[in-house]
């Protein structure tokens, strides 16, 4: 007789044979990096028809312990991605993914426990003055146009995959380091300008070592020439030694064994196509995966979770357990196809059961799903909600319009509107020279009225120079950007 398990095990090897692109273009298509204004809220969700109704984070949590009075009935005339569509259409979302312990970062989506993040996802964890960054956590501060940005760090400056480390610009892998520029792979090393795979070392250019007085008489110069800056950070290697790991492929993998297609990841152990994931204990049986943290196992085709086990195709997931095809539930276990649900048990469609209805039920829908072949499927791109090119599946890899939107993905052809105030003064992004320059001392300045400006690139995108960004390119002598802050991310996704 078919159990849970059963079905369990089905998902599981349907799960381990996945192609990479697949695994990106239907999960990586429902993480997006692009916020829309909707009435008065700002909102990762845009405005068109497949948009959910859209209310403030904390009207949703007001609500959040009656959302079991809206549900449904599974209707099992009709199919299971149907009866999800139903429920999905009389939800209330959350215009962003947010808590209320956070302080001043209204303007960012998946951000706990945080302090001024501003244009920036996935932060959390005592991270502090976080401006368009992703995947910054675990008591780190002042953050810039940085990607994957860990434990301790801070005073980190367009830069990717930096740990227990500070004052570090545009560099890349880096570790238990401090004041490197331009450089990659470095453990335990200080003082280190384009220098490639060196451990504890210091005072090194090119990556050879020099005395002391020579090295700063050098860097000195070398940090005079602001504007090579971007293009030496193009140069920097994207290639990650992948420490301490055993039988893996892809990059940046450290202290893992027997995986495969996995990129940034710390302590995994049989795993497959997996992106993102970091904690301090060893975690198991990740596949198709992206975005997941903290104490976890057994995932199959999740994006973004934490300390969970046993999840089936879910999507922002925390503190549960035996979930199946579930949108936002926090500390919940045994739910398929609910919503936004928080400490619950046995719900199928928002709807509360019993422990012996819900098994009952839940084998005869399992059943229903095997037999039409869609137990082992994601969910579907028509009831994405995202333009595909503005989700990580659409930074990181080169799909194609005319295909993306013959599987019934959306895409964005017009630009976001921008709403600019009719007294703004707007400059050029080719006049930001007049707003910096080296006094006569060679002294490294900035003229605050940047600070009054929208600067249009040549591409017709706007962005501004904001006061915390401000006085941290003022502190360490850096250039203002030229690029957008998506394209900013975009550099990092391109890694």
């Amino acid at each position: 007789m078919k159990n849970l398990n059963y079905y369990k095990e089905k998902i599981k090897q349907k799960r381990s044979n996945t192609p990479l692109k697949n695994v990106l273009k239907d999960i990586a298509s429902w993480r997006v990096f692009t916020f829309y204004k909707q009435n008065w809220l700002i909102t990762k969700y845009p405005k068109t028809e497949r948009s959910p109704k859209i209310v403030s984070y904390k009207e949703m949590q007001e609500n959040r312990d009656n959302l079991t009075k809206l549900w449904l009935d599974y209707d099992f005339s009709k199919t299971f991605f149907e009866n999800y569509e139903k429920l999905y259409k009389i939800i209330d979302f959350s215009a962003i993914s947010f808590t209320s312990s956070n302080e001043n970062s209204e303007f960012s989506d998946s951000v706990f426990w945080a302090k001024n993040a501003y244009l920036s996802f996935v932060i959390w964890l005592q991270a502090e003055n976080v401006l368009y960054s992703n995947f910054c956590y675990s008591n780190v501060s002042n953050i810039l146009n940085s990607m994957l940005v860990t434990n301790n760090s801070e005073n980190i400056f367009n830069s990717f995959f930096i740990d227990k480390s500070f004052k570090v610009f545009y560099s890349r892998y880096i570790f238990n380091s401090n004041n490197i520029w331009f450089s990659s792979n470095l453990i335990w090393c200080s003082e280190c300008i384009n220098c490639d795979n060196l451990e504890n070392q210091k005072y090194c250019i090119d990556n050879k070592k020099l005395d002391k007085n020579d090295y700063f008489k050098q860097k000195e110069e070398i940090l005079k020439n602001k504007k090579d800056f971007e293009k030496k950070y193009k140069k920097v290697n994207n290639k990650s030694n992948n420490y301490w790991s055993e039988n893996f492929s892809w990059n940046a993998v450290y202290n893992s064994i027997d995986v495969e297609n996995v990129y940034f990841f710390n302590r995994l152990k049989n795993s497959r196509n997996v992106m993102i994931w970091d904690w301090w204990d060893l975690s198991e049986n990740f596949f198709d995966v992206i975005d997941a943290w903290v104490n976890a196992k057994d995932f199959y085709w999740v994006l973004w979770a934490w300390y969970s086990s046993n999840l089936y195709s879910c999507i922002e997931i925390w503190d549960w357990n035996n979930l199946f095809y579930c949108y936002t539930m926090d500390n919940c276990s045994y739910c398929i196809w609910c919503i936004w649900l928080k400490n619950k048990s046995y719900c199928i469609l928002n709807k509360q059961y019993t422990k012996e209805e819900w098994e009952k039920i839940a084998l005869k829908i399992f059943e229903s799903m095997e037999a039409d072949w869609t137990l082992w499927k994601f969910f579907p791109a028509k009831l994405n909600p995202f333009y595909f090119n503005d989700t990580v599946a659409g930074l990181i890899w080169g799909f194609k319009k005319e295909e993306i939107v013959k599987e019934w993905f959306m895409w964005r052809d017009e630009k976001i509107k921008v709403d600019i105030p009719d007294e703004s003064l707007v400059i050029s992004v080719d006049e930001l020279d007049k707003y910096e320059w080296f006094d006569k001392s060679w002294n490294w300045r900035i003229n605050p009225e940047i600070l009054k400006k929208v600067i249009k690139t040549n591409s017709w995108d706007y962005y501004r120079i904001v006061k915390m960004e401000y006085d941290f390119l003022v502190k360490h002598s850096l250039p203002l950007p030229r690029l957008h802050w998506l394209e900013r991310m975009k550099v990092n996704f391109g890694v």
